[in-house]
């Protein structure tokens, strides 16, 4: 299943220089890894309580907008309800696209905002354009 998700993501990133962000990345960094591989993609991953140097701290509550300068894709795995909001502001401010995957079965707390099921092989989340 990750292997899928981050093969959407790749096939979204396509070929051209990309920017993307993984926020609330925690101790997981598979998706990261895969998507590193590429080399016409740049990631860049934040936490409000980085693992180690390659993380840079931030709150998506309370934004650094300067640190998703450029970035055209967002995704964030398993992110509390409570903060799946701030993603969707965060994406609107940048104009960049979401991608959430939530624990399995569990609802989104978008608000106002509809995202959009996708299911890619064995992966199943939320994308905003």
């Amino acid at each position: 299943m990750w292997q899928d998700f981050g093969d959407y993501i790749l096939s979204e990133a396509g070929d051209d220089p990309v920017k993307i962000a993984e926020i609330g990345v925690g101790k997981f960094d598979k998706i990261s890894e895969i998507l590193s591989e590429k080399k016409n993609i740049t990631v860049l991953k934040t936490d409000i309580h980085p693992k180690d140097s390659t993380v840079i701290k931030d709150d998506v509550t309370n934004p650094n907008l300067e640190l998703y300068k450029d970035v055209d894709i967002i995704y964030s795995i398993r992110p509390p309800s409570e903060l799946q909001p701030h993603l969707i502001n965060l994406a609107e401010k940048i104009n960049s696209q979401l991608i959430i995957k939530p624990l399995t079965n569990e609802d989104l707390n978008t608000g106002r905002v509809k995202m959009k099921l996708k299911n890619y092989k064995k992966a199943s989340f939320y994308i905003l354009r």
